[in-house]
């Protein structure tokens, strides 16, 4: 057996080295616990992560839940979710504290105008190493490519993308099992590696946990939906509806519930609410925040921690600015990964009981497979906002899409997100590095601008 206490450093480990986005993290996490470690094998590894696939919030965190929770029951699962997510979070809060403090500064500016076209280069790295983990042949491919067709040009609801593709792999499995093999003629999630201590244990049936409960399902929806409202709640009766603070987590609690394939799914959409209909942010900014993010360890999913924090900030009623932000960027964190133990405790009995069932297996694969489309999606939207200053909306056969006025072209920009490119695809220079050698290109430049000028 695994002790709590060998199991705790484990974890922490993990969280201070949870850099890189979902797929680095992911990655992170199997090194540590399927090959030094060997406490959990690949095919229960994978089988874990297709599920947390599925569901909204960050893959990654909730995939440190399902093992913690296989591994030492609710006490286990709580531990190593909350640590993937504090050391990011004090991160963010430090960071948005000097953002908001000192973004008017000249320097500020000159340094989020290099660091954005490197975000981008993060972004568009993240499909390759998504894609080429997901994608293991044509049908997959097609799959990822109609997702992005969907939303790129239709707006199609990213739960119906999701739903969508969980039925094509269900049904294309049944009349078609071979449409989900690899090359290889293997499963994208066939794989064992015997040994493993968890395999060991639940295959043995030593562990009552993992079966399936009514009851014990009805408790975890009530006390964890008791845990996710109550401050929502306490926020109305002592504030009002109007306050910053209620608007924020009815918001992102909304937002919890739709926030399929993590970060890269849903900045789109927060970054609009945000900032048209709310105020909470200016343009630009969730460009800003996803930078910041991306140097942290934890989700990325904490760049809406910094919206929070922004928004409450900039609307401190009585109170001081900087608390109104902590206690903003606090509440936006606690609604956003509330959620996810109430996911993963109540759902995950439910999915190691239907673990090596093929039909299932191949909806969830496919779901990975239409999440690279959407996370395409998304690093186009980042290039045209990034590179261009204007775009058109161009519309044919009930499709639309924006097209770059190339006259608009930001030059130095371009040039910033091509050195980003060569960075990490040619030289395989690390994301920190990256990021940091961005922003100073934006500094030098703006400095050299300002002399010549």
């Amino acid at each position: 057996m695994v002790t709590f206490k060998e199991a705790f450093w484990v974890w922490v480990k993990i969280a201070l080295n949870s850099f890189g986005g979902p797929a680095g993290q992911i990655a992170v996490m199997h090194r540590y616990l399927v090959e030094e470690k060997k406490w959990i094998g690949e095919s229960r590894f994978l089988h874990a992560l297709n599920y947390c696939m599925l569901l909204p919030g960050p893959e990654a965190q909730q995939l440190a839940t399902y093992i913690g929770w296989l591994l030492h029951r609710t006490p286990g699962g709580i531990v190593a979710g909350t640590l993937f997510v504090l050391p990011g979070f004090f991160c963010m809060l430090v960071l948005s504290i000097l953002y908001a403090g000192y973004q008017n500064l000249s320097i500020v500016q000159w340094l989020f105008f290099g660091l954005k076209p490197a975000v981008l280069a993060i972004v568009l790295e993240a499909v390759l190493r998504i894609g080429t983990r997901a994608l293991k042949n044509r049908f997959m491919i097609m799959i990822a490519t109609s997702a992005f067709v969907a939303i790129f040009f239709y707006n199609v609801p990213f739960p119906l993308i999701v739903l969508s593709a969980a039925v094509v792999g269900f049904v294309g499995h049944r009349f078609r099992p071979d449409l989900l093999l690899d090359s290889k003629g293997k499963s994208p999630v066939q794989d064992a590696c015997e040994g493993a201590v968890l395999d060991n244990l639940l295959d043995s049936q030593a562990a009552d946990h993992v079966r399936p409960s009514f009851l014990r399902s009805v408790g975890v929806i009530l006390v964890w939906s008791a845990l996710w409202f109550c401050p929502l709640i306490l926020v109305f009766l002592t504030l009002g509806s109007e306050s910053v603070y209620f608007q924020q987590g009815l918001f992102f609690s909304k937002t919890a519930v739709v926030t399929f394939g993590g970060a890269y799914t849903v900045l789109a959409y927060v970054a609009q609410r945000a900032v048209e209909s709310y105020g909470w942010l200016k343009p630009g900014e969730m460009l800003d925040g996803l930078g910041l993010a991306e140097t942290t360890p934890g989700p990325l999913i904490l760049v809406l921690q910094f919206v929070g924090f922004l928004g409450a900030y900039r609307n401190p009623g009585e109170l001081d600015p900087v608390l109104a932000g902590v206690l903003g960027s606090a509440l936006t964190v606690w609604v956003t990964f509330v959620p996810c133990f109430l996911w993963i405790f109540l759902g995950a009995p439910y999915i190691e009981a239907l673990r090596g069932n093929k039909s299932l297996d191949a909806a969830m694969s496919s779901i990975t497979a239409a999440v690279v489309g959407v996370i395409l999606n998304l690093a186009v939207w980042f290039t045209l906002h990034i590179l261009f200053g204007s775009l058109r909306d161009l519309q044919f056969l009930g499709a639309h899409m924006h097209i770059p006025v190339l006259a608009t072209v930001k030059l130095p920009s371009l040039g910033i997100a091509i050195v980003a490119l060569l960075s990490i695809f040619r030289f395989k220079v690390g994301m920190l590095y990256t990021l940091a050698g961005c922003g100073g290109l934006g500094l030098v430049f703006h400095a050299w601008r300002n002399f010549i000028a």
